[in-house]
């Protein structure tokens, strides 16, 4: 019943949207400007660009068995990793301006539905006949892990042109930071960086995967954050040496101080490329998060954020829960071959699908980067959104209780430990 209802609602939102009137330049919505050149939707909001995408989630209720069919429950998720940062910012008070493409079929309507529903400006997202909306089909295990998956996301790279981001560039000069997803193409992830670069701009990479991943190779020196699972870090530094140095990272019970040594090369492959702070995601050992120098040097990536209206309640919140300068100043060091990096852990959760984990820990971190946090207390915010994702059905929660968020950052903030600082030379 669960399934047909879902495809019922499916069809109905779809056959509605389909019946309004086509949108001028066939589907294409361009920026709106005003009379002094600048876009509408300026502001001191972050902006995000990359995927929009509808994922198929198939999650068995048994084992599944090879060339057959399995008993279980098929569902259809409003998904994309842009998309999904963009939504939990949203959830915690941001206003996220976004930069992405859609088609005019069934599952573009969906998302685009979706979309209108949260309040969030649709300005950025070009809409075009030609354009196949993404879609992910992902199999999960009966522990909610992706077994298998085939993305259909083509059309992000074809029609997430340097020229359409081109038209919002004053969104992108103003922002606290740009979020871009490696599903964008090469020339569309330098554009980006460029524009973000003109304005001083913070650029935070995702790497999506650990194909898209290597992408990095030729925004390195833009990027101020990137944030790898284990398999995208050995992605990335290998694109970044030029070769096949480092291999995937296998580790049986380890320690995280062992963990992390074996980690370490990597990570100082992509500090030396010129990215300022890696986050490392390493499941339910937590994260890694690495800088050159110290305390200091983590705080004054974004120091010109400052809370607003829309985000001072997230700000003074989670500043009570988690106060700054948690680490004290003489672990801060100004020379360049030290490397400083901190443990934080992850939260106990009842879980339900993993699928939007990633995506709320850089959706909360970055809301709160954009609120005026230092990054320390940023990342302990975007674990507690990453514990509530997992315990839920869709990619990012329904809702996001500020006060369940704050008391779970707190947790996570008091036992983050240093595992390594000192010089890698």
């Amino acid at each position: 019943m669960e399934e047909s209802s879902a495809v019922r609602r499916l069809d109905s939102i779809s056959r509605h949207l389909l019946l309004q009137p086509p949108q001028p330049n066939h589907g294409l919505q361009q920026a709106v400007l005003l009379s002094n050149g600048k876009s509408e939707s300026e502001g001191s909001e972050a902006v995000v660009i990359g995927g929009m995408v509808l994922d198929i989630h198939a999650t068995p209720s048994i084992p599944s068995n090879p060339r057959t069919t399995t008993p279980g429950k098929v569902s259809y998720v409003v998904g994309g990793v842009a998309r999904n940062v963009a939504e939990c910012m949203s959830k915690l008070g941001a206003k996220p301006f976004m930069i992405s493409a859609l088609g005019l079929d069934m599952a573009g309507n969906l998302l685009l539905e979706h979309w209108k529903s949260s309040g969030l400006s649709m300005e950025g997202i070009l809409r075009h006949q030609n354009v196949e909306t993404p879609v992910v089909c992902n199999v999960l295990d009966v522990n909610g892990e992706v077994a298998a998956g085939v993305a259909s996301v083509e059309a992000l790279e074809k029609f997430l042109t340097p020229e359409w981001i081109q038209q919002f560039k004053y969104s992108i000069r103003s922002a606290p930071v740009l979020m871009i997803d490696a599903n964008l193409n090469l020339s569309a992830l330098k554009a980006s960086c460029q524009l973000a670069a003109e304005s001083k701009i913070p650029v935070w990479f995702e790497p999506v995967s650990v194909t898209k991943s290597r992408r990095i190779n030729s925004i390195s020196k833009y990027v101020s954050f990137a944030s790898p699972n284990e398999d995208e870090l050995v992605a990335m530094a290998n694109a970044l040496s030029g070769g096949n140095v480092f291999s995937p990272i296998e580790r049986d019970q380890c320690s995280t101080e062992t963990l992390f040594h074996m980690l370490k090369p990597a990570v100082w492959v992509l500090l030396e490329k010129g990215i300022k702070i890696v986050f490392v995601t390493v499941g339910s050992d937590g994260v890694f998060l690495c800088s050159k120098g110290g305390p200091s040097f983590m705080r004054t990536v974004c120091k010109g954020n400052k809370p607003n209206a829309s985000n001072a309640e997230l700000f003074n919140t989670v500043t009570a829960s988690c106060p700054s300068n948690a680490f004290s100043n003489p672990l801060d060091s100004d020379k360049s071959s030290f490397l400083f990096a901190v443990q934080f852990p992850a939260l106990p959760a009842s879980v339900v699908r993993l699928t939007g984990a990633g995506d709320c820990l850089v959706g909360g971190t970055v809301a709160s980067i954009c609120a005026g946090l230092d990054v320390m207390q940023s990342l302990a915010v975007g674990i507690a959104a990453s514990k509530a994702a997992v315990e839920a059905e869709t990619n990012v929660p329904r809702v996001l209780n500020l006060a369940a968020i704050a008391d779970d950052a707190k947790l996570v903030y008091s036992a983050a430990k240093v595992v390594f600082h000192q010089s890698v030379l």
